[in-house]
């Protein structure tokens, strides 16, 4: 029970990934928050039944839950699920960060509104509970505990690589993936880690997206099953991960790569400022010194 005893927030645990996430952190020994709006996929409707489902079964295999109905991407709400993560259990040791919404449409034609709500929900909803969070780690380690904090984000392949019809998921998801490595540069004098996961899963936001590998097995091991992300997600919220900091991990089914982002490539230094008909045969130099991106999805 790697993370006995530790108290774990976890975003949007109702259904699909975060339902599987919490029912992990419960059977390895960890008090869990349970957010949820219970919203339907595209952000509307709403209800706490999901959450409330995850909790009893948590309570049902011998664990500790609460439930919390915050909209993290509102900056108030956000602080009162800290609050109440610690006004329950005294302490938060753990956020995993995993609510978000998709109103999937080709750039073209994507709205304003559409826009709006998924860098919302995704990006600031991220940035919300963990600033709030971030503040509980550093006023208690500068009342002289030793904290031993961790933070799982979730960004997506989208983030990473792109992907057609998604320009606003991508855009939130990349996001993410540099909130991840910034907060991780920032915190770590505080005893807290930041990592992220890009999960490959049967959950609601990739059914149709990802249709041709949706299928399930008749038999044999199901590596679309959304409880293959969890085990990484709880070693990362356990004390043992105290070295893996400001990293991203792509999950699929039995498959974990850590993921390499931006970094510096091959160079020229004219020692002067570029003169524009200079640098076509200077680009082009450099391009084909440098690796191949990968495709992005769905091109």
């Amino acid at each position: 029970m790697i993370c006995a005893g530790r108290v774990v927030i976890i975003t949007g645990a109702g259904r699909g990934l975060g339902r599987a996430h919490a029912l992990e952190f419960a059977r390895q020994g960890a008090h869990v928050v349970v957010n949820d709006l219970g919203v339907q996929l595209d952000g509307s409707g709403g209800g706490d039944q999901p959450a409330q489902q995850v909790a009893a079964e948590i309570r049902a295999l011998g664990g500790r839950a609460e439930v919390h109905g915050a909209d993290v991407s509102d900056w108030e709400q956000a602080r009162e699920l800290v609050d109440f993560a610690v006004q329950r259990f005294g302490r938060l040791d753990v956020l995993v960060n995993n609510a978000g919404v998709v109103r999937d449409r080709m750039f073209v034609n994507l709205s304003e509104a559409e826009w709006d709500q998924v860098i919302r929900i995704h990006l600031k909803g991220h940035a919300a509970t963990l600033r709030h969070a971030a503040q509980h780690w550093r006023d208690r380690s500068k009342a002289g505990e030793q904290v031993q904090a961790r933070v799982i984000n979730t960004t997506s392949g989208a983030g990473l690589l792109g992907s057609v019809g998604q320009t606003n998921y991508a855009a939130a998801k990349a996001g993410i993936a540099a909130l991840t490595i910034n907060t991780a540069a920032e915190l770590a004098r505080y005893g807290v880690t930041v990592n992220a996961i890009a999960p490959s899963a049967r959950t609601r936001m990739t059914e149709e997206v990802f249709a041709d590998m949706m299928a399930r097995p008749a038999d044999g091991f199901d590596g679309m099953a959304p409880e293959n992300v969890s085990p990484l997600v709880v070693w990362l919220g356990s004390a043992e991960s105290a070295d893996v900091t400001g990293r991203v991990f792509e999950v699929q089914g039995g498959e974990l790569t850590v993921a390499t982002g931006w970094g510096r490539g091959p160079s020229r230094d004219a020692g002067r400022r570029w003169r524009p008909e200079e640098l076509g045969a200077a680009v082009r130099e450099l391009l084909a010194e440098a690796p191949t991106p990968e495709p992005v999805y769905g091109t």
